[in-house]
């Protein structure tokens, strides 16, 4: 059965299982959305282009460059791609304000999201969510060291981002980063008051945002009711739930979905889980909510076996922007939220959220990867210089051989005949002595007898047999 499934050209047999079973969900998560996306545009394409593999043949591009990053992730130590996220994100940064430059930024129903570069239009919000993981993941895990100019002037940066997104406008997306955000400084351990703070501020700048656009007024308002205006504001929420609702128990079955034949809009991007809802019913819709439950537990379990801090933000701020979006888009086509335009990951139709979905996934694979490394300790032996195995990512590396200078040192005196030749090698760290233990030692020197004081001598026989059990051990454990 292996042999019939195409493998990817690197094996995963030496990661970590956490790595290995994000990385074949990843994939099995892709091509669940491939498919739901060819029965979903099929018929859009079909009248719009008369091509009915359309959109699927333009995603494919998306999907293939996508899938060259997130080999490139897997395979880049974390501390690399933290170095190319700072220039990364500047450059995205500036794209999100070239949206607004007349001439170049594209505008698609009222909103300037897109850079106009041809075939292929680029999305500087969607292309920035990596960056924005590592980069914040550096930075608020080294915020104790930080000066307060350096922090004012990346709290500025990231305001920036999140102002430059808001402005196009685009708030789902806005909200999302800004919750990403303060989900990661969370995490850090950063002040509660000045997280407290700063989640008041975002909360009136979203109000102040809806106040000043009609359309987001109009969408909160059929949210609430939108069988009150089902030919107006609330059409495209009201035939979401009528697909949902027509599902059933076990779906109408693939390809045989009625509401996607020009009556449910845009049900290519963000309104496609409504179609698979049809399609698939109500088990296929609690079966693709388990997928993301063993995703996210994959990712709070790699967040919490990871011994360096920045593994523990990039896995937190990599769930929060696959899983969490993935809820949002699920919670606004079942009518739990009011409606925006987030794209469900790995689903929707579009070149960037495919390839920022697979970088995301990419580095949290990394993160996992990395997770499982051990530190590196000597063994110290008396008759050989010691062996270890590098455990962890680097399982390609043969074993290496370290003899400090002090133990050089003194195996060097335990050959020339000293008198320590014979006793054992300590294991484990020799603890002090403890203040009762000093106490009764000096009000009874002869507290020896009663397992107070040192311990009695063992015989030369005994002390070679502990010490042969000892390296039947150590080889048992290398092995």
């Amino acid at each position: 059965m292996r042999r019939l499934i195409p493998s990817p050209p690197y094996s995963t047999e030496a990661w970590a299982a956490e790595a290995r079973f994000l990385h074949w969900l990843t994939l099995f998560w892709l091509g669940i959305g491939l498919v739901v996306l060819f029965s979903a545009s099929y018929h859009a394409g079909l009248i719009e282009s008369g091509d009915g593999l359309y959109y699927p043949k333009r995603q494919l591009l998306g999907v293939c460059l996508g899938l060259i990053g997130f080999c490139a992730a897997i395979h880049i130590p974390l501390r690399k791609l933290i170095k190319v996220s700072t220039f990364g994100f500047f450059i995205c940064l500036i794209l999100i304000f070239a949206t607004k430059v007349p001439g170049l930024g594209m505008e698609i129903n009222g909103a300037t999201r897109w850079i106009d570069i041809g075939p292929f239009p680029l999305q500087p919000s969607e292309l920035i969510k990596p960056f924005l993981i590592l980069q914040s993941a550096c930075i608020f895990n080294s915020w104790s060291r930080l000066t307060l100019g350096e922090r004012g002037w990346w709290l500025c940066l990231f305001g920036m981002t999140l102002l430059g997104i808001l402005v196009q406008p685009n708030l789902s997306t806005t909200a999302l980063c800004g919750m990403a955000l303060w989900l990661i400084a969370l995490s850090a351990g950063l002040r509660y008051k000045s997280l407290l703070l700063t989640a008041l501020g975002g909360v009136g700048i979203a109000a102040l945002s809806v106040l000043r656009n009609p359309y987001q007024q109009s969408r909160i308002l059929s949210f609430l009711n939108p069988w009150a205006d089902a030919l107006g504001d609330g059409y495209q929420l009201h035939q979401s739930l009528l697909a949902v609702g027509s599902g059933g128990l076990m779906g109408t079955g693939f390809g045989e979905s009625q509401l996607k034949l020009s009556f449910l809009p845009i049900q290519h991007t963000d309104f496609i889980f409504a179609v698979f809802a049809e399609e698939f019913g109500l088990l296929g819709g609690f079966s693709f909510l388990l997928l993301l439950s063993v995703y996210s537990f994959l990712a709070l379990r790699v967040a919490i076996k990871s011994t360096h801090p920045i593994h523990r933000l990039v896995a937190i701020g990599s769930m929060i922007f696959l899983v969490g979006q993935s809820l949002i888009n699920i919670g606004v086509v079942i009518g739990a939220l009011p409606t925006t335009g987030l794209p469900l990951p790995m689903f929707s139709y579009g070149g960037n959220s495919m390839i920022s979905s697979l970088l995301i996934a990419g580095i949290l694979v990394r993160a996992a990867r990395e997770s499982q490394n051990a530190d590196v300790v000597t063994i110290p032996h008396e008759h050989s210089p010691s062996l270890i195995r590098l455990v962890g990512d680097n399982a390609s590396v043969s074993t290496a051989r370290h003899q400090p200078q002090s133990q050089r040192q003194r195996s060097r005196s335990l050959k020339a005949g000293s008198s320590q030749a014979k006793t054992p090698v300590a294991m484990v760290r020799k603890r002090k002595p403890s203040f009762f233990r000093k106490l009764v030692h000096k009000a009874w020197p002869s507290s020896s007898s009663l397992g107070l004081g040192r311990r009695p001598r063992v015989s030369n026989s005994a002390l070679a047999d502990r010490t042969q059990q000892q390296k039947k051990r150590r080889q048992r454990r290398l092995r």
